[in-house]
């Protein structure tokens, strides 16, 4: 009997110690059911929450975490209010759930009376004034969320965008977004769909045929679900669209008939699959969800979307708050007596206090309101590559649909991630296997029709250089790709309503996929559609005809100077020889004594006379000098400078002169833009609705802005409406044609009697069109640097531009000076010994006529020295005094003269 009291005792004493040791914590949870499940995700989050924590018996080795769930119906506050209650009476440390606003509202104001702890793992409403002291959620706060959408639009760099939201609450999620326009140069549409209506096709129409490219969508993942089945249905799961959902569980959904349209997708993650803890914990979700019934057809099977997750971690908090919590007893509550726990602020800091690593990345809550501030999203993008591992493989299904492309701290930012994967990948990865649909026009030499004996089909159909770049792209990107002639065989321009043709209106309506043409780099084209590097660079320059080579004439010999400059070099000559003039005679030293042996004599000369002074500078002129030379310094220096002055001016002649008599030189009408501009006689114009009508209807710069109104008054003239027009009209008529410098080399090694006049207009250049928005804009830019740099850009244009060229210019040589080259010097000497012969003619005249009347004053003399004589004769008795006298007579005579 003393043996049975005793171990009774024992007994006894072994379960108070285990009481006191062991210690029974319980947790109450209130969910929401809809119609279309049993059980709600967050309840089986919570189960199972609860029972890892129960089997680590490192996380609570003393304490037993059990739980109690109460079932509510959607949008039932009385009902919620009722139920917390009863759980408090039971003892509960903390309530969770449920997650609509106006239950949740029922339940926080119990919870704040009774000073439980209310958690929270839904997105909540927030309130202006938060008094909700004993609340916590872990959902990241709203105003981060915001914070996040806007830095991805900027990332992103989207400059128009539509926001497509499901309720008011998102909103809320995108204020920074609709406040964003007039900081960021945004473009932004809010469109709302239909309440309790799932079909979204109508607005989506609208979007499309808005050409909205760029949508964020915010909705939950059930609807994003149906949107994407929608999308998909209306054609919009292409390349050129961006879809952006803010929802958590976009990761969660079925995405796989989507992977391989082409569509860019991009979303948030707050799980950190990173973590092998999070993989394995989430590999024991889907082993136990697949036991199950299926619960979301939208979700991938066996998926744990962000709400479990959160879920999970808030369970978790509780597990690691109750290790630090001491001495802490649980009691029964009572609704209506409004006794709060005395421990509860007590565990509630102890919560705020908690830091840890769970399911969705670090934990850290606000020690004011309980949010949860400070957390990491995932930014990640559906990639092609890769398919799914297995069922229960979530991790790594993650891994191989999704790609990180960067992490969103809500402290720090957009921070760039990229996977050691990602950093092998080429530019082949996204095009491989494609067919793209490529728009062109007929052009020499970039596509012409391939000259066949047999019927040609497909892309066999044309050749050129556009198509053996369009060959190198595919070979380099791996695509295929399909030829078509742009339906209106237009190029691409505005017209005054604002409407675009050609192929920039088929990259417009994605009718194709890309253009390899001569498309032009322009501004407003680049506002439409996208292009790459350009592959070619180039100017708008003048075709027009080979002027005829001038006729030589006789007098080509004073061609090297211009007449102004012969007039100019005259009237120095005889400037200078009137200064020589004018100060030989003021200068003494000019002056000279003409009888050196008689030193007394008074008579003095001067050499510079004007008739010397002209033949002293005509001789210097000649390179011939004279017998005049000048004695005075100031006579000197005239005489120095103009020697100079004959020196250059005789060698610049000599010089041009054998350029002149040798090159048969070409009379062109115009030789630039601006004498195209100055003229009316020669019409001039460009191809209608091309890049280089509208340089000159855009351009404001006042000689193009001239020449675009004269072609704007002769449209149906002037415009042609292809090269080859434009072509003939230059060979057959007078017209001048505006084109650029690579086809007017290609048409001038062709036709010898074009040619290209002036230089450049602009600088531009071609490059590969795409849409807006379109991947692979930036994938051909890649290829045509890749072509370039091996120098194959180059090689295809020889190969294309070569023509025959043109012999007789290409082979001319200098040929030997004919009459017709230098005849007008034989001329000059024969009408100067003519001249000559004339003025001798003259002087003789002249002299005989002098010399007849100096006869006739020695005949009057004589005649009255002989009547003197035989005055005297009488009186003289030698004939010796006789002859004397006449011999006197005549020195008298000769001085007279």
């Amino acid at each position: 009997m003393e043996s049975r009291s005793r171990l009774l005792t024992c007994l006894l004493l072994a379960a108070h110690l285990w009481v006191c040791v062991s210690q029974v914590l319980r947790i109450g949870g209130i969910f929401e059911t809809r119609e279309s499940e049993l059980v709600s995700m967050d309840e089986l989050a919570f189960k199972f929450a609860v029972n890892n924590i129960n089997r680590n018996k490192t996380l609570m080795p003393n304490t037993t975490l059990t739980y109690d769930i109460q079932r509510i119906n959607v949008f039932d506050g009385f009902e919620a209010s009722r139920r917390v209650c009863d759980q408090l009476a039971l003892g509960v440390v903390a309530v969770f759930g449920p997650s609509h606003s106006s239950s949740v509202s029922a339940v926080q104001s119990i919870c704040n009376a009774l000073e439980v702890p209310h958690i929270q793992t839904r997105w909540k409403h927030p309130s202006v004034d938060n008094k909700d002291t004993f609340f916590i959620n872990l959902y990241p706060e709203y105003t981060a969320i915001a914070r996040a959408i806007l830095d991805v639009v900027t990332f992103f760099k989207w400059r128009k965008l539509t926001v497509v939201y499901e309720d008011s609450t998102g909103l809320m999620r995108m204020q920074e977004l609709i406040k964003a326009p007039a900081k960021f140069n945004l473009k932004v549409k809010i469109r709302q769909l239909t309440p309790g209506n799932q079909d979204a096709r109508p607005l989506l129409k609208e979007l499309k045929k808005d050409k909205e490219f760029f949508i964020i969508f915010d909705c939950t993942y059930r609807m994003a679900s149906e949107l994407l089945k929608q999308l998909s249905s209306m054609g919009m799961m292409t390349e050129y669209y961006h879809f952006f959902f803010t929802t958590l569980d976009l990761f969660a959904l079925d995405l796989e008939p989507y992977r391989y349209s082409g569509v860019n997708m991009t979303g948030f993650r707050l799980l950190n699959i990173d973590d092998p803890w999070v993989t394995s914990t989430m590999d024991k979700w889907a082993m136990e969800r697949l036991q199950g019934p299926k619960q979301d057809s939208s979700l991938m099977d066996g998926i744990m979307t962000t709400d479990a997750a959160l879920m999970y971690d808030a369970v978790h908090m509780v597990a690691v708050a109750s290790q630090r919590a001491t001495q802490m007893t649980v009691s029964s509550l009572q609704c209506h007596r409004h006794k709060p726990w005395r421990f509860g602020p007590r565990f509630m800091n102890l919560f705020k206090e908690a830091q840890w690593d769970g399911l969705t990345g670090h934990i850290v809550l606000n020690k004011t309101d309980g949010l949860r501030r400070d957390f990491d999203l995932d930014i990640i993008s559906l990639k092609e590559d890769g398919t799914a591992r297995g069922l229960t493989d979530g991790g790594n299904r993650l891994t191989k649909r999704w790609i990180k492309i960067a992490v969103w701290n809500s402290y720090t930012g957009m921070n760039l991630t990229e996977s050691d994967r990602d950093k092998n990948n080429n530019v082949t990865d996204s095009l491989a296997n494609r067919t793209l649909i490529v728009t062109t026009i007929l052009e020499n030499p970039y596509v012409m029709y391939k000259k066949s004996d047999k019927e040609l089909v497909g892309n066999d159909r044309f050749e050129g250089y556009c198509l053996d770049l369009l060959k190198e792209l595919s070979n380099i990107l791996g695509f295929t790709y399909e030829v078509r002639l742009v339906a209106d065989g237009k190029y691409g321009a505005q017209n005054d309503k604002g409407e675009w043709n050609g192929m920039v209106r088929e990259l417009i309506d994605h009718v194709a996929d890309l253009a390899v043409a001569p498309l032009t780099i322009t501004y407003v084209r680049e506002k439409v559609i996208d292009f790459s590097k350009p592959f070619m660079t180039l100017g708008i320059s003048i075709l027009y005809r080979k002027p005829n080579g001038t006729n030589p004439g006789v007098f080509s010999f004073l061609n090297p100077l211009s007449p102004d400059i012969w007039m100019y070099v005259l009237l120095a000559c005889t400037g200078v020889s009137c200064v020589l003039f004018v100060i030989a005679r003021f200068t003494p030293y000019e002056w000279y004594n003409p009888h050196p042996c008689n030193p007394s004599s008074t008579l003095i000369q001067n050499n510079f006379t004007l008739l010397n002074s002209f033949w002293f500078g005509v001789g210097a002129l000649m390179r011939q000098g004279s017998e005049l030379m000048p004695k005075a310094l100031s006579t000197r220096i005239v005489g120095g400078i103009w020697w100079f002055f004959t020196l250059i001016i005789i060698s610049s002649y000599t010089a041009n002169l054998a350029a002149f008599l040798t090159v048969e030189r070409m009379d062109a009408p115009i030789d630039s833009a601006d004498d195209l501009a100055k003229q009316t006689r020669i019409e001039y114009g460009a191809v209608r609705d091309g890049s280089t009508m509208t340089f000159f209807k855009k351009s404001k710069i006042s000689t193009y802005e001239k020449m675009w109104a004269f072609m704007s008054s002769r449209k149906n003239t002037a415009l042609v409406k292809n090269n080859k027009e434009g072509i003939t009209r230059v060979l057959t008529t007078d017209y001048a044609m505006l084109m650029e410098s690579t086809s007017i080399e290609y048409i001038s090694q062709r036709n010898c009697n074009l040619t290209q006049i002036g230089g450049l207009i602009d600088s531009k250049g071609y490059g590969v069109g795409t849409p807006i928005g379109s991947p692979y804009r930036d994938k051909v830019t890649i290829a045509i640097l890749q072509l370039q740099e091996e120098g194959k850009l180059h090689m295809m244009k020889e190969k294309w531009w070569r023509g025959n060229g043109c012999p007789e210019e290409d082979n001319k040589e200098a040929n030997a000076l004919g009459v017709e080259n230098i005849g007008g010097i034989f001329i000059v000497l024969a009408a100067g010994l003519v001249l000559s012969v004339f003025v001798a003619i003259g002087e003789f005249i002249y002299k005989a006529r002098r010399n007849a009347d100096i006869e006739e004053a020695f005949c009057f003399f004589y005649g009255v020295q002989s009547r003197q004589f035989q005055r005297r004769g009488s009186t003289s008795s030698s004939g010796t005094s006789l002859s004397t006298d006449l011999e006197s007579g005549r020195l008298l005579g000769d001085d007279t003269d």
